[in-house]
């Protein structure tokens, strides 16, 4: 990602990047009560929430701008490949969803939350300093003892949590994709256009998966609006003002959201072990949101 260190990021850029993390946390329960395969699902997460994106993205711009208005060929170029990357993250990350458990779906789907910072470390030339290396610790560790016995690797779920591997993989490269462009267009445009990408890729893999129109709408609606329009859209803002390291430690609330949505729908209720990672993860985040002790001002 692009470091700005001249210019401060926006008071809200860190809250919205949190929030949305945490709606996207709902993600799996929905796609487990949808009664679509799970392809299908993805393809509906992303078509239900076209339109009440397009809307946004044009009340945003102003009622006589066009949400592709400036856009050439290059910028329309990684938009779409935005939005293939997020397909293929949709499609194998449901696919994993169903064949592993929801502490694995969302923990190994989350493997963006250090393969971003990874990415930024090492091709951008981001070099950590130590606050940064005692962070991503703090968070990898409490991650690793969050998850704790539901976080079981084995035969039975081993294809899911590949998939779901997988799935982290697209994501980070959705991310990547996104810093790149989001200077030339603004959050909600961007997002309207790669959901419409994404679900023109979906659709023929969703067309030949089964049965394609759902009998509850519910699920799906969630999706496309909790997950989609509202979860997706606040990571989009905030991952244009944010460096790597912060948005990669945000997205680890949500294996922490899911440990209690597991309590509370299916009985797993949190040992002292998944408490203390959840507590490891809250410090990583306070710790990377600390003032530096230099006067160089940093993009944060």
């Amino acid at each position: 990602m692009i470091d700005r260190p001249a210019k401060a990021a926006p008071r809200f850029a860190f809250p919205a990047m949190l929030t949305g993390s945490a709606m996207l946390a709902f993600g799996p329960w929905m796609v487990r009560l949808a009664d679509v395969p799970p392809i299908t699902s993805a393809f509906w997460r992303l078509a239900l929430a076209i339109i009440p994106l397009l809307v946004l993205a044009r009340i945003v711009a102003g009622s006589n701008a066009a949400v592709t208005q400036g856009l050439d060929r290059r910028t329309v170029a990684a938009i779409a490949l935005a939005g293939v990357f997020f397909a293929g993250d949709l499609a194998v990350w449901h696919l994993g969803i169903l064949r592993t458990t929801m502490a694995n779906a969302t923990l190994l789907s989350n493997a963006a939350s250090f393969l971003l910072p990874i990415w930024g470390f090492t091709v951008l030339r981001q070099r950590p300093g130590r606050r940064a290396l005692i962070a991503i610790a703090l968070a990898f560790i409490g991650t690793l003892l969050l998850v704790g016995q539901s976080a079981e690797m084995s035969a039975e779920h081993v294809i899911g949590d590949l998939f779901c591997l997988a799935a982290a993989i697209f994501y980070t490269g959705y991310l990547i994709v996104v810093d790149r462009v989001r200077g030339r267009i603004a959050a909600l445009p961007l997002l309207a256009l790669s959901t419409t990408a994404g679900a023109l890729a979906l659709l023929p893999l969703a067309l030949s998966s089964g049965p394609i129109w759902p009998g509850n709408w519910t699920p799906l609606l969630m999706l496309a609006i909790g997950s989609q329009v509202i979860g997706q859209g606040l990571v989009v803002y905030a991952v244009g003002h944010l460096r790597p390291l912060v948005v990669g430690l945000s997205l680890l609330i949500q294996p922490a959201i899911s440990a209690t949505v597991g309590a509370l729908r299916f009985g797993e209720i949190p040992g002292a072990l998944a408490i203390t990672g959840a507590a490891l993860v809250v410090a990583a985040l306070i710790l990377v949101r600390l003032p530096e002790r230099t006067s160089r001002p940093h993009r944060d």
